[in-house]
């Protein structure tokens, strides 16, 4: 299988890739291309070879590319390949053309799930062409996120019952096999969520998730601090009982969510 990975942050196209090789060492990653004008570049030198050059069966593409979004390469290029998408946002609007892809991917890529997008993939090349999304529709869907998001929480506090508001939430955090809230005044509390399904309910204008056990909102972040390496450790406020960074294979939605 002949693949072809576009994803403008290095990291996540190398660890990609060496869990593609995993998967399946007989797998061979054509290209890593960062842009849409160096996927472009790329596509055409193929195609000029008059066949001389091997043709990607899959293409892993980011849909927020470092010039362009993802989309826009398919329009450009007129690509008919299968496709997987990734990204670092979060389901509401890929939900809804998520079966006219091959398949999204959420990042950080989960083996698993990339292993089942793999299948999938198997599976479709043995019965038909599979479907792909109608650009026009995914742009649409991007502008126009879903508005309905959850508002409140109910929690239990000994034996009351308080109802907070997501605005009055400060962040989200998972720690000792729970996940807890904190709202704006530094209270911690206890709730029956996981991190991943308070991203499905949450408003991603307001809120993100800067690493595995910290969903911030936009309000809390105090101050950016920049390491080498381009690490980013976040101030919050109230504070966090532990230090908080910003995974490295979230760092360009992270900068591209604070410019919204």
């Amino acid at each position: 299988m002949n693949v072809v990975i576009i994803e403008d942050e290095k990291l996540t196209a190398r660890r990609l890739e060496s869990m593609l090789l995993q998967y399946d060492p007989s797998i061979r990653v054509l290209a890593q291309l960062p842009s849409v004008s160096k996927a472009l570049a790329w596509f055409t030198e193929v195609v000029n070879s008059h066949g001389q050059l091997p043709l990607p069966d899959l293409l892993f593409l980011d849909i927020h590319l470092e010039d362009d979004s993802g989309f826009r390469l398919i329009e450009q290029a007129n690509l008919t390949l299968p496709i997987i998408f990734t990204t670092a946002y979060d389901q509401y609007t890929l939900q809804a053309f998520k079966t006219n892809s091959i398949d999204y991917l959420l990042k950080p890529i989960d083996a698993d799930e990339l292993a089942a997008a793999l299948d999938k993939f198997k599976r479709l090349q043995k019965t038909t062409e599979p479907a792909m999304a109608d650009i026009n529709t995914l742009l649409k869907l991007m502008q126009k996120p879903s508005a309905n998001y959850k508002e409140r929480f109910m929690v239990t506090i000994g034996t009351k019952i308080r109802s907070i508001e997501t605005t009055g939430v400060a962040y989200f955090f998972f720690e000792d096999k729970a996940t807890w809230l904190t709202t704006q005044e530094g209270q911690h509390i206890t709730i029956d969520y996981s991190l991943d399904k308070l991203v499905e309910l949450l408003n991603p204008t307001h809120f993100f998730r800067v690493n595995r056990a910290y969903l911030v909102s936009l309000g809390t972040i105090r101050t950016i601090h920049t390491y080498s390496g381009s690490k980013l450790k976040l101030e919050l406020d109230p504070a966090p009982r532990q230090e908080v960074f910003v995974s490295g294979d979230r760092i360009t939605a992270f900068k591209e969510w604070l410019g919204k």
